[in-house]
């Protein structure tokens, strides 16, 4: 009886043991956590458990694949460190009160399928990089201080679900490449200084027989959607 109960501690602690992350991953996420002054987040993390019991955090065969911290009070500024993290899935930093801009090595994230930085007060201008998220499939980042055109490698997100640049003070054209990704259903750039907008809406429902709303009143897309069943 002995032996079995030494057993199944011994079992624990080595399954235990298997489920952190790398030293490397962790440093990462201890980075996200000061430049974000992790001290005052709503949900802080006890940086005296492991890596799972984190809140936030997901762990998938011993490696970070998600990071969501919505509406969780973050202050600061994003480190470019996060696009070491090679596995991660999941970005979402919604909601929160954050500065600076986006660190251009996101666009490392070749796993990445979402990225959402909604209303976090995220300036400057939209990374060229983040047309390397070759399996994106939503980027959401309405509702900030972002300036400057729409890079023309957004183009390149193939599988690009969902498109949100709402209320931002971007400019110019729309890359036309990004009307005719095949799996786009949502486009949202309204509340933006875009000069092509229309002809933007007219690729998109030549290419993928979307559904535009254009809003009361207003000559500008505020959403185009994709119904599925058209497929």
């Amino acid at each position: 009886m002995k032996n079995a109960v030494l057993t199944c501690i011994g079992l624990f602690f080595a399954s235990a043991a298997l489920a952190q992350v790398s030293s490397q991953e962790k440093e990462i996420l201890l980075d996200f956590y000061s430049a974000t002054n992790g001290n005052n987040w709503t949900k802080t993390w006890n940086l005296q458990e492991p890596v799972t019991q984190w809140h936030g955090i997901t762990v998938e065969n011993n490696t970070v694949t998600g990071i969501n911290m919505l509406f969780n009070n973050l202050t600061g500024t994003l480190p470019g460190s996060l696009g070491q993290l090679k596995n991660l899935k999941k970005l979402e930093l919604s909601f929160n009160q954050l500065s600076g801009s986006i660190p251009p090595a996101l666009g490392n994230l070749e796993n990445l399928e979402i990225l959402a930085l909604n209303a976090t007060d995220i300036q400057g201008i939209i990374p060229a990089e983040l047309g390397k998220l070759s399996n994106l499939k939503q980027l959401h980042l309405s509702s900030n201080k972002l300036y400057g055109s729409v890079p023309e490698s957004l183009g390149n997100l193939k599988k690009i679900e969902v498109f949100n640049v709402f209320d931002n003070n971007l400019s110019g054209e729309l890359p036309t490449h990004l009307a005719k990704c095949p799996n786009l259903k949502e486009l949202m750039v309204a509340e933006n200084n875009f000069i092509n907008p229309n002809d933007f809406s007219l690729v998109l429902l030549a290419n993928s027989g979307a559904k535009m709303d254009l809003g009361s009143g207003n000559p500008h897309i505020i959403a185009i959607e994709r119904d599925e069943s058209d497929d």
